[in-house]
């Protein structure tokens, strides 16, 4: 493939106060832009300034939805200098939704070297203030002007960028979360191990619901039997119940979290059991209720860790050691945001320096 072309903005924009940054409201001064066209394959990488794109009333996105994404951050590490946390892991499972999606699959070194150049091109975007971060959005959207149903014959690879502030800005604090027992998220056989838009469609309700019932997130069940859990929200679930870890197993409805993915590794260095299974809500308001679910936690790139206070279904409600975040969260949130931030060991080499 062709390399990477750069045409930087005439005029930069001002730094936003990186104390009153509000996530996904300001963007950087470029984007990464990449096309693709049947029987020629992916071409024309290019850096190019952040722009509106211009795309068919009748493009193919807007009517079946063939689009995926992926989100990830860079960091500002102790030297001044930036970092990406797995890379590669988002590239590949970007792909991976690309496959479901029927969208061609990205040349994974040009994708990840595209991330990397446009992260370098706006490193000023990159805040240092404790906690705070650039977030990093590829997505994929097909573009064929057409409203057949059928896969798009071109489509458009595009990474934006924007700089987020500290998501805890008063400490790691326990969320309400509510099991939802009428809509579902995803089914097996369906699209709920990707990360496409209309996973996120599909749970606006239930999550809304919640609010109003003032809980911060729902509870996913599964889509075919209502009882086993599968995720908190957008992120994944974990939960510590008599000393060992459970969390739900990765079976075609779940998105497999890289973060997720992280916390077992760093669980199984610890010497933890991990168990990696169906648990049901009924197992798991009995081990509440038996005073065996000792902490819960959902975990993702936004978050990172996001310790659960209170479970609540129907009627009944339990409260997770006092309302409190426990100490194996803690010590996850610390060792996976002092790897990202380069302020602790990195004994898998999880943190690109660039």
């Amino acid at each position: 493939m062709e390399p990477i072309q750069i045409n930087k903005a005439k005029t930069l924009k001002d730094l936003p106060d990186p104390a009153t940054l509000v996530f996904g409201k300001v963007f950087t001064d470029h984007m990464f832009l990449m096309n693709y066209d049947a029987g020629k394959g992916w071409h024309s990488p290019r850096i190019e300034p952040y722009a509106p794109l211009s795309l068919e009333p009748s493009c193919m996105v807007f009517h079946y939805a063939q689009e995926v994404f992926e989100g990830m951050k860079a960091y500002r590490d102790p030297d001044g200098g930036v970092r990406l946390f797995r890379p590669m892991d988002n590239v590949k499972r970007l792909n991976d939704s690309c496959e479901r999606l029927c969208i061609p699959q990205l040349p994974e070194d040009i994708a990840l070297e595209g991330i990397e150049a446009l992260v370098r091109l706006e490193e000023r975007w990159v805040p240092s203030l404790e906690g705070t971060s650039l977030y990093v959005r590829p997505f994929v959207i097909a573009t064929d002007a057409s409203l057949g149903v059928h896969a798009s014959h071109s489509y458009l690879y595009c990474v934006i960028c924007c700089p987020v502030g500290a998501y805890y800005k008063e400490g790691l604090q326990p969320v309400k979360i509510y099991v939802e027992d009428e809509d579902v998220r995803a089914v097996r056989g369906g699209t709920g191990f990707t990360k496409c838009g209309g996973n996120y469609a599909a749970s606006i309700r239930a999550g809304e619901r919640a609010e109003e019932k003032g809980f911060s997130q729902v509870l996913w069940l599964d889509g075919v039997e209502r009882k086993y859990i599968e995720e908190v929200g957008a992120m994944n679930v974990l939960f510590k119940i008599d000393g060992k870890v459970v969390t739900p197993m990765l079976n075609g409805s779940i998105l497999p979290g890289i973060t997720r993915r992280s916390c077992l590794e760093l669980l199984r260095d610890w010497g933890y059991t991990v168990e990696e299974r169906r648990i049901s809500a009924d197992e798991l308001f009995e081990a509440a209720r038996d005073g065996k679910l000792e902490e819960a936690w959902g975990s993702g790139t936004a978050a990172v860790i996001s310790p659960i206070g209170v479970l609540a279904r129907g009627d009944e409600k339990v409260t997770i050691n006092g309302g409190q975040i426990g100490a194996l969260s803690q010590k996850l949130y610390d060792t996976l945001t002092g790897i990202q931030w380069g302020k602790v060991a990195d004994p898998h080499g999880w943190s690109v320096k660039l």
